[in-house]
């Protein structure tokens, strides 16, 4: 009877470790999945076949200039990418009427004179981080008019700070866009033509007014303060009721155990009586 009261003693510890580990783990889970579904910021992109990319000595007209550059128009050709072969000497380059839907990496790396880039009248609707790698010491000018473009993030742009002309673009106006902006010298002649389609603050009037106008007078990035610091509350909050809970079941299992081992010393006791 002794051992078989020692077998439950022993089992019950036993059962007692596991809902113990159980609880860190949840705790664990709490305290990390809500941050990275905050730092995450990966998205999907288009699969691009480098091996379909056309010559431009093929599709487009080569122009040398007097100071030994080049402009090369690629225009009208219908490219869904950027033609591959430009000449390094490539000053102005024109990639306008074709049908573009998305600039990947290092897009225009090696084309380090390039003062105008024109890419309006395209489909564009995705610009990957680092599309414009390489060109922030020449760039001037760049044309992304009348394309499908509705968001700017800042890592697209990063030190690139051109005069660009961004009209004729559904873009939705949130921080991402406020934050991009100061970095770019937009063209005057277009401002009246970059035009908020939609925000992240409908409901104030902010839609089809330009967007510059937006950025000027709103915090579009206070919504998104605001819902990192619910995050961050709901996140704490949980935190600590896991932890009351456990504190509450470790002192619960631990008055049961005091209370089933005195048990035990009593039947010992009037046993050896």
């Amino acid at each position: 009877m002794s051992h078989n009261a020692s077998l439950l003693q022993h089992s019950s510890s036993v059962v007692d470790v596991s809902p113990h580990r159980m609880v860190l783990l949840l705790l664990l889970l709490l305290l990390i999945l809500p941050l990275s579904n905050l730092v995450m910021t990966s998205s999907l992109s288009p699969v691009v076949h480098h091996s379909d990319r056309v010559s431009a000595n093929k599709v487009c007209h080569h122009l040398e200039m007097p100071d030994g550059g080049m402009t090369v128009r690629c225009s009208g050709q219908r490219l869904t990418q950027v033609p591959v072969g430009l000449s390094n000497l490539t000053i102005h380059l024109h990639l306008d009427k074709n049908l573009l839907r998305y600039l990947p990496a290092d897009s225009f790396s090696n084309l380090f004179l390039l003062t105008e880039l024109d890419l309006s009248h395209n489909q564009l609707s995705l610009l990957e981080a680092g599309c414009f790698r390489g060109l922030a010491s020449s760039l001037h000018f760049l044309d992304l008019s009348s394309n499908r473009l509705s968001t700017l993030d800042p890592a697209v742009l990063g030190d690139l700070g051109v005069l660009a002309n961004l009209s004729h673009n559904p873009w939705h106006c949130d921080c991402k866009m406020q934050l991009s902006l100061p970095l770019l010298d937009l063209d005057p002649d277009s401002l009246a033509q970059v035009i908020c389609q939609s925000s992240d603050i409908p409901n104030l009037g902010t839609v089809g007014i330009p967007v510059v106008l937006l950025v000027e007078d709103w915090d579009l990035c206070l919504s998104v303060r605001r819902t990192i610091d619910v995050v961050m509350l709901i996140t704490m909050f949980l935190w600590f009721f896991m932890l009351f809970s456990y504190l509450f079941y470790y002192i619960h299992q631990n008055q049961e155990h005091a209370r089933r081992h005195m048990e035990y010393l009593k039947s010992l006791q009037s046993r050896q009586v």
